[in-house]
């Protein structure tokens, strides 16, 4: 039996291999082995998911379904592919093991929960590795049949999930119902969020500002009436894009103490959960005033992964402090075209030039696929 220890990393999102990346490069192979446990043996970056689910034709389920078996460059570390159903500790101030649905337990000297969120509709995927693919092939055709498609929501996905169905179907019938009086939220600029309404519309996407989508239609029933009384008779396939939630419920092993009351984790600014210091978070998963988005999670893995090699140095009184990101964004509107902004001298916006070489023609695919080892 391995007298090594294991240090197990919970979800293979942008956050969990980012942990697992810089871990298993800084660890001591003698003493640790690394446990990263995924539903699914390969990780979907989320900003192809749109795209991926709405275009036969882009073939991302070719480049986007990302295997999880080059991650350990020093052969330290496994993937166990499970859902976590809970946390067992032998006490607060030592390790415990985390159990899975399928009842086996993994032992651990340090946990780092990176589950990210669970999201609805069409990027809700499932967590069979053979339901997945079909669940894709469904999705592609409910667009393709449907004749006018409802967005729930006016953020980032609800945005860019019409450009990619303007891409794909440019004289399809495409609404977003929207409860604020712009696209996105206050965080970011009106030059960026009236911009990104002029593209949509220009694209001949409707908005409808100030309203709400409460009840969603049976599947095959055709109508909408929003909250206050809006009509949409010939509306077929309405789809929530409205913002997900934690990916936390197995959290709650440990205690209501530990989530808000929304299901995120409580941390400290080390990011270390609140009484149990040697398990971490990252990620969407964190109670933390700022927007959830993976360009945030090289800030949370830095203080994780020096946190977690402090801890287990005996180094406690020497962990760093995560300090917030710079709110910026990148959105796009279909392949060739969005907007971005970044918060540096000043604020200032980004056009559809540089949005789509940044990210709308490739969806940093190229990129999530090297950080894999691809």
């Amino acid at each position: 039996m391995s007298s090594k220890k294991n240090v197990v990393v919970v979800g293979a999102g942008y956050a969990g291999i980012a942990v697992v990346t810089a871990l298993t490069a800084k660890l001591d192979s003698s003493k640790y082995h690394i446990v990263l446990i995924n539903p699914l043996p390969y990780a979907i970056p989320l900003p192809a998911t749109l795209r991926l689910v709405v275009s036969e034709a882009a073939k991302l389920e070719q480049t986007a379904l990302v295997p999880l078996d080059r991650l350990f460059k020093k052969g330290n570390g496994e993937t166990r592919v499970g859902v976590v159903k809970s946390i067992e500790l032998k006490d607060a101030q030592s390790g415990g093991q985390v159990v899975l649905e399928s009842g086996e337990c993994i032992p651990y000297e340090i946990l780092v929960i990176a589950s990210g969120s669970k999201w609805k509709g069409p990027i809700n995927f499932p967590l069979q590795e053979s339901d997945v693919l079909p669940h894709v092939h469904t999705w592609r055709s409910k667009f393709a049949n449907a004749k006018h498609v409802i967005i729930a929501g006016g953020g980032a996905v609800g945005i860019e999930l019409a450009g990619e169905l303007k891409d794909e179907y440019p004289d399809k019938k495409v609404t977003i119902v929207q409860g604020d009086r712009q696209l996105l939220n206050s965080t970011y600029p009106a030059s960026l969020r009236q911009g990104l309404a002029t593209r949509l519309f220009v694209r001949g996407v409707e908005l409808i500002f100030n309203e709400h989508v409460d009840s969603f239609p049976e599947e095959g029933s055709v109508g909408l009436v929003t909250r206050k009384g809006t009509k949409i008779a010939d509306a077929d396939l309405v789809i929530s894009a409205r913002g997900p939630s934690p990916n936390t419920a197995f959290v709650a092993s440990l205690g209501s103490s530990s989530l808000s009351a929304s299901g995120f984790i409580k941390v400290k600014p080390t990011l270390q959960l609140v009484d149990y210091p040697r398990i971490f978070a990252a990620g969407d998963v964190i109670e933390w005033a700022e927007q959830k988005q993976a360009a945030k999670v090289a800030s949370h893995a830095g203080v994780v992964v020096q946190n977690v090699l402090n801890v287990l140095a005996g180094k406690s009184d020497a962990l760093m402090n995560y300090q917030g990101s710079a709110e910026m964004i990148v959105i796009t509107n279909g392949r060739n075209g969005g907007m971005g902004y970044f918060p540096f001298i000043g604020g200032f916006t980004l056009g559809d030039f540089w949005t789509k070489l940044l990210k709308s023609r490739g969806l940093l695919v190229g990129m999530f696929r090297s950080s894999l080892g691809y």
